[in-house]
């Protein structure tokens, strides 16, 4: 069993990379109501899950001002407000394809600056999924990293990683990207593969052209019926971009 700690985790908030500024994370929640099924003639009191709640909890960071990247520059004046949000969970490293992921659209519900230990930091919490968040869909914000945080300049035709299970889905799921640097249009996408060699687009993961030299951030999900086959790759497609560092995850729905 791999085993990992906290300082191989990152996080980035729209398109921002916090992970230098942050402290702790969470809880990274997945929770269901309960239907209380229980019938005059039960003996004991049943239960069947109900509407799925996903929470990124609250992320606490170093309060710096850094104007447009610093976490108070990005974070305040917020409430209220969607937020594209993607945790990387590395194992026993710096996070790599394959690895877990918690990524969503959420809303952020407080803001505050505050003292700990001497030290001046911030609190953000989140409420939960955002009215209009795609995962919606799946209730699902439990996925994989297809591509950690590094520069591409051009196609990749590299392998890709195995679905943990084996074997297609037939399900849909969706993929959430953070573009943090570059400096032209791409485009940015997911292959899949039944063999980990023939590799071809998955319909619909895409961002489309995007204007990689500002800050770009999102998530763009399937149909629930859509079948992905088993192995996944990251893919871009360079339009005047030349450069572009960008994190991308895919959360598969079973």
């Amino acid at each position: 069993m791999a085993r990992t700690v906290q300082k191989h985790t990152r996080v980035y908030v729209d398109g921002y990379d916090l992970s230098g500024y942050s402290r702790s994370v969470g809880p990274l929640e997945l929770t269901h109501d309960e239907a209380d099924m229980t019938t005059f003639t039960d003996t004991v009191k049943g239960y069947l899950r109900n509407f799925a709640q996903a929470n990124v909890g609250t992320l606490n960071a170093v309060l710096d001002d850094t104007a447009t990247s610093g976490p108070h520059a990005v974070m305040q004046g917020s409430n209220g407000s969607k937020r594209t949000v993607l945790v990387a969970l590395g194992m026993g490293a710096a996070p790599a394809a394959g690895d877990p992921t918690f990524a969503g659209q959420f809303t952020q519900k407080r803001y505050q600056p505050e003292e700990a230990g001497g030290a001046v930091v911030l609190s953000a919490e989140f409420s939960g999924w955002a009215s209009d968040a795609a995962s919606l869909l799946y209730g699902q914000p439990w996925g994989a990293l297809v591509h950690a945080s590094g520069a591409e300049t051009g196609a990749n035709t590299g392998t890709g990683f195995d679905n943990p299970t084996g074997g297609a889905t037939a399900k849909g799921g969706y993929m959430v990207y953070q573009v943090v640097a570059g400096n032209g249009t791409a485009t940015i996408s997911i292959d899949d593969s039944a063999n980990n060699s023939a590799f071809t687009a998955l319909s619909g993961a895409t961002t489309g052209s995007i204007n990689c030299a500002v800050v770009q951030h999102g998530m763009v999900a399937l149909g629930v019926t859509a079948t992905v086959r088993r192995y996944l790759r990251w893919q871009i497609a360079l339009g005047t971009a030349t450069s572009v560092t960008f994190v991308l995850s895919f959360h598969r729905a079973y």
